[in-house]
């Protein structure tokens, strides 16, 4: 299949998901020339605000080739992924993203992103919803009991 086709089924995903009580946006997740993973947005019908097209082709891909690195995977979006997809993508280790519409396209549709990316610059005592830092005397107990571990997983 070529680039082109893969993006159509991503863009086919999206416009079909729209019938289907979800939002307009599709993904494909490729690996080998091969679609081995699909998304849509379901943020409305299962009540997920992080259920996205891009985190819910992740979830399948990872789930079918039992692995959290999608390394020599790439994906196809009907959209540019939002601040949250961008960084699950780059958590993936995805090798490549490729994009129908974009930022701008999403905001004239009613789905601006901006504010996060404005939010994410600000310290964490200007943004709008409050990130108050508890110091806790355990508060590196996590760490360092990951540091010694013997039993992880490095990702």
């Amino acid at each position: 299949m070529s680039k082109v086709k893969f993006m159509d089924a991503a863009i086919k995903l999206a416009a079909d998901n729209v019938d289907n009580e979800g939002g307009p946006f599709g993904a494909v997740i490729v690996k080998d020339n091969e679609i081995i993973a699909r998304g849509t947005n379901r943020v409305t019908s299962t009540y997920d605000p992080t259920a996205h097209a891009e985190v819910q082709a992740i979830r399948e891909a990872c789930n079918k080739l039992k692995t959290f690195d999608l390394s020599g995977c790439e994906i196809y979006t009907s959209c540019e992924p939002c601040p949250m997809c961008f960084s699950a993508i780059y958590w993936a280790h995805i090798d490549g993203v490729y994009y129908a519409a974009d930022h701008k396209d999403a905001a004239n549709a009613g789905f601006d992103d901006a504010f996060i990316y404005n939010e994410i610059k600000r310290s964490p005592e200007e943004r709008t919803v409050p990130f108050v830092r508890l110091k806790s005397e355990t508060g590196s107990l996590p760490f360092d009991k990951w540091v010694s571990s013997t039993k992880k997983i490095e990702y």
